[in-house]
């Protein structure tokens, strides 16, 4: 935990550095929807101190995204003392996995934050204006994006856990019609939009990688399950 933190605040003074243009990223679909809809929409800094409290968690927002291969490889590293030599190698191998995943569970985020703002922005009744608040925007924008990002980790997981042990596939194989349900209604809370393909385009990714993890705890499982015949002791 205390070199993961470390991580993050060497992470995060790297965002303090390159604030103004992720604030700029992170204003643009708020921009976007008020020129499409012909509205007043903007962040409003309610207090004298809100602007430097924006800049913080910002920058420890990026510290998180920028710095996702280092606390990703302690969590593994965490973990690997009690693995067997080749599972170790297994391990690192799920931190090569780990890493483009989150990544992309970011990128997906950020492709859905448009589509959901201009929704959301949808409601504003004609002639108002909507001065958002600006740490309440900030946190649904991180939300959104660390839910996504952790969502596609999530397999890695679960693939963790069945190495040492802790999770067999049949526990998955049962589970399976659990996993499509809560996808789909991760997708539905988190994609905002009235279209059911979008819904279908988040949910399907995260359903594909349960199975995808379900099928390499099923070849590790018979492997260790072949081992234990050949070797009772």
């Amino acid at each position: 935990l205390f070199l993961s933190a470390c991580g993050l605040v060497v992470g995060a003074i790297a965002g303090w550095f390159v604030y103004q243009p992720l604030l700029d990223a992170l204003q643009a679909p708020l921009l976007e929807a008020a020129e499409e809809q012909s509205k007043t929409i903007a962040l409003n800094y309610t207090g004298m101190a809100t602007a430097l409290d924006m800049k913080v968690k910002v920058s420890l927002f990026l510290g998180v995204i920028v710095s996702c291969p280092w606390w990703l490889y302690q969590l593994w590293a965490f973990v690997t003392p009690g693995l067997t030599k080749r599972e170790k190698g297994y391990a690192y191998a799920f931190l090569g996995a780990s890493v483009p995943l989150f990544l992309g569970g970011l990128t997906l985020a950020w492709w859905v934050l448009p589509h959901a703002v201009n929704i959301l922005a949808g409601f504003v009744p004609e002639g108002a204006v909507n001065y958002t608040d600006a740490q309440g925007y900030l946190s649904f924008v991180m939300r959104l994006v660390l839910a996504f990002g952790l969502a596609f980790v999530s397999p890695v997981v679960l693939v963790g856990l069945n190495m040492v042990g802790m999770l067999r596939h049949e526990t998955l194989a049962k589970g399976w019609r659990w996993a499509v349900l809560i996808a789909f209604l991760f997708a539905a809370i988190m994609t905002p939009t009235p279209d059911a393909l979008t819904m279908i385009l988040v949910a399907l990714p995260i359903c594909l990688l349960y199975f995808g993890a379900l099928g390499v705890c099923i070849l590790h499982d018979r492997r260790v399950d072949r081992r234990r015949m050949a070797d009772p002791a």
